[in-house]
C-alpha cells in the first residue's frame, strides 16, 4: 500500500487522496471491530480481553474465523515489531486456555459453534501502519499462522488493508481419495480422473498467489487469504464441488457446471457452486477461481 495512489475523479479532473495513519491506535481497533466479519472474515467475540492476573495482559480483539479457527487481532498505529511478539505471547496463552475460549464462543455464538472450534489452526492477525523486512522474515520463522496487514485511511471515509505477509503454521496433509471398488459400465477410469482432479484443483487454488493458505475441516477444505475465497468438498461419486466467494449475479451460470446457492445450506462458504467432473471443467473454472481470489 506504500506505493498505492488513490484519486478522486470528477468532471473537472482528478485529485489525489492522501493516505494517513490513524490519530490513535484505538481508531483502527474500533473500526475493525465494528466491521470485522466484512474486513477479515472473522466473527467478533471480545475487545480488550483480559488474560488474568498471572499473565497481566489484554488481547486487543478476539474472534473466530469462517472455519472455526480462533483468531487474535493485535493493532499498532505505526511500525512496531512488538506487535508480533505480543500477539505470539497471547496466542500461547490462548492454547493453554481452550476451555475459557470455548466458553466465550458458547456465550456469544452458541453451543454448536463452541463444539466446532478448530484448535489445529489458531491465527494471529497483526494490523499496523507498516512492517519492516525483519518483521516479514520473523513471521516465516514461527510455526504459527500469522497475517501481517498494513492499513491506511484515505480521506474521511475510506480504509485500505494490504496483506504484507501471510504464513500458515501447519500445512494439512493432502486428501486421500478412495477409489470405488467397482465402477459402472462406461465408467472405467472415472475414479482415477477424480483422484487427479482433486490434486489439480489443489494446485490451481494454491497457485493463485503466495499468500494462499489451506485449512482442512471435516467436510471441506478452505483456501484463504485473510478470508476464504474457495471451499472444496470431498469428491462425490462422479464430481467435485467447489464453492467460491464470487458473486453469482456477475457470472453467466451454466446448468450442470455453475449454480447460485445463495441461501442454500452447504458445507464451506461461498454462494457460487462449481461442479467439476473432468480436467476440461477445471480449465473452464480457472477464471472463476481468479475472480473469487481477487474479491477476497
Amino acid at each position: 500500500m506504500s506505493g498505492l495512489k488513490l484519486f478522486h475523479t470528477t468532471t473537472r479532473g482528478v485529485a489525489e487522496i492522501t493516505p494517513r495513519l490513524a490519530e490513535v491506535e484505538a481508531d483502527v481497533q474500533g473500526f475493525v471491530e465494528a466491521h470485522m466479519e466484512t474486513l477479515l472474515g472473522v466473527r467478533f467475540l471480545a475487545s480488550e480481553y483480559s488474560t488474568g492476573p498471572v499473565h497481566g495482559g489484554r488481547i486487543d480483539s478476539l474472534g473466530i474465523d469462517e472455519n472455526g479457527a480462533p483468531v487474535i487481532v493485535e493493532y499498532k498505529r505505526g511500525t512496531d515489531a512488538g506487535v508480533i511478539h505480543q500477539g505470539l505471547f497471547y496466542l500461547s496463552w490462548l492454547m493453554d486456555h481452550r476451555a475459557e475460549f470455548e466458553h466465550l464462543v458458547r456465550d456469544r455464538l452458541g453451543g454448536t459453534a463452541a463444539a466446532q472450534v478448530l484448535w489445529s489452526g489458531p491465527r494471529l492477525i497483526c494490523i499496523a501502519g507498516d512492517f519492516t523486512r525483519y518483521d516479514v522474515h520473523a513471521v516465516r520463522e514461527h510455526q504459527r499462522s500469522i497475517d501481517l496487514v498494513r492499513y491506511r485511511f484515505f480521506g474521511s471515509d475510506l480504509l485500505g488493508l494490504e496483506t504484507v505477509a501471510s504464513v500458515t503454521g501447519r500445512v494439512p496433509a493432502a486428501w486421500r481419495t478412495r477409489r470405488p471398488a467397482a465402477v459402472p459400465v462406461n465408467g472405467a477410469g472415472q475414479s482415477a480422473v477424480l483422484v487427479d482432479l482433486v490434486q489439480a484443483v489443489d494446485e490451481a487454488l494454491l497457485g493463485l498467489g503466495d499468500g494462499v493458505s489451506r485449512v482442512r475441516r471435516k467436510h471441506y477444505r478452505a483456501y484463504q487469504l485473510l478470508q476464504n475465497f474457495a471451499c472444496v468438498c470431498p469428491p462425490q461419486k462422479t464430481k467435485l464441488l467447489v464453492y467460491l466467494k464470487a458473486d453469482p449475479k456477475e457470472v453467466d451460470l451454466v446448468p450442470g457446471f455453475t449454480r447460485d446457492v445463495t441461501g442454500l445450506g452447504h458445507h464451506g462458504t461461498g454462494d457460487l457452486e462449481v461442479q467439476l467432473r473432468t480436467e476440461r471443467d477445471l480449465e473452464r473454472a480457472l477464471d472463476l477461481f481468479r475472480l473469487s481470489y481477487d474479491a477476497a
